[in-house]
Parts: structure tokens; sequence; C-alpha cells
């Protein structure tokens, strides 16, 4: 039975980059937080969280593709198809809540942890406006695609300021299991 620990599990054994983890563990707690919020499966969106990149680092080539046949392997197909979606250039429907939250929530974590990572305090204090600011700047964590933060909350159906605050706020109660206090 998969949960969310097998999925921690999995995640640590298919990557060893600890950036490439802490992101993966960012966007499981931020899924999971959005799916408490909404009253939708708080596990089943953690699992996609955590693992939706988890065949990135040994397999970037395949991506997402290893993962997903893993899930589906074991009849996880609601996530393996979030996991297949999560980037719009793939071409795949967005059918589901956790579709959409899911690309929502992949890019813009990671953008604000690298946001945080250049602050001396971290994610304390953090505001939406620092965080839209350097959106603006093309050249600062040029690795996330702005296009995909715009498109994700248009298909999440989110306010951007609303949407940034919420992932501060899950971020930063999550501070030190993140490294990130």
């Amino acid at each position: 039975m998969l949960n969310k620990q097998i999925a921690l599990e999995w995640m640590e054994e298919m990557i060893a980059n600890p950036s490439l983890r802490r992101h993966c563990k960012s966007v499981g707690m931020v899924m999971e937080a959005y799916a408490h919020k909404l009253g939708e499966d708080a596990e089943e969106w953690a699992i996609a969280g955590v693992l939706h990149d988890a065949d990135y680092e040994q397999y970037p080539e395949e991506h997402p593709n290893v993962i997903v046949d893993k899930l589906r392997s074991i009849g996880k197909e609601k996530i393996a198809h979030a996991i297949s979606a999560h980037h719009t250039r793939w071409g795949k429907p967005y059918n589901t809540r956790l579709d959409k939250a899911l690309i929502a929530c992949d890019e813009l974590t990671g953008f604000i942890v690298a946001v945080a990572l250049v602050r001396p305090t971290r994610l304390e204090g953090l505001s939406v406006r620092s965080v839209k600011k350097k959106l603006k700047t093309k050249y600062f964590a040029a690795g996330v695609e702005r296009e995909e933060v715009y498109k994700g909350v248009e298909l999440f159906e989110v306010d951007l300021n609303e949407h940034i605050q919420f992932i501060i706020g899950v971020l930063q109660q999550n501070a030190e299991a993140l490294e990130l206090a």
C-alpha cells in the first residue's frame, strides 16, 4: 500500500541531490496543505508532490515516465496522471483538481525556495511582494519557467498573491524540516 512515508522512501532512493530532494519534499508539503484546505485526499496529494520529480535525476530523458509507470503498475492512476501532466508542454489534459494543483505548486514552490535561499533570514519575513519582484527578474532562478507559474495559477483558478502567500506559509511552518530556518 502506497502512503506518504513509502513515497518519501522511494523519492530518497531515486534522488541523491539534496536540492532536488528538498524540492520534492516542499512540493509534497504544499500539496498536502492545499488538500486539507480544499477537502481533498491529503495523502494522495502529498504523494503526488513528493514523487512528481522522483525520476528526474536518474532518468532525465524519460522523466516523468519512469515514476508514472511505477505508479500505474500499482494502480495509482490518478497520481500517475497528475505527475504525467505537471508541465504544460507535455500536452496532457488537466482533468482533476489534483492535476491542476500540481502544476500550480511545482514551479512556484521551487521558485519561492530559491528566493528564500538568497535571503539572510531565509523564509522569515518573506513577503509576496519580494517573490513577485524576483519573478520579474528573468535572470534570477532562470531555470524556473515563469510561463508555467502563470499557467498553473490560471488552471488552478487561484489568485497569484494568495497562492504565493499560501505557499510561503506552508514553507514557513516546515522551515526546519526543509533546512530553510
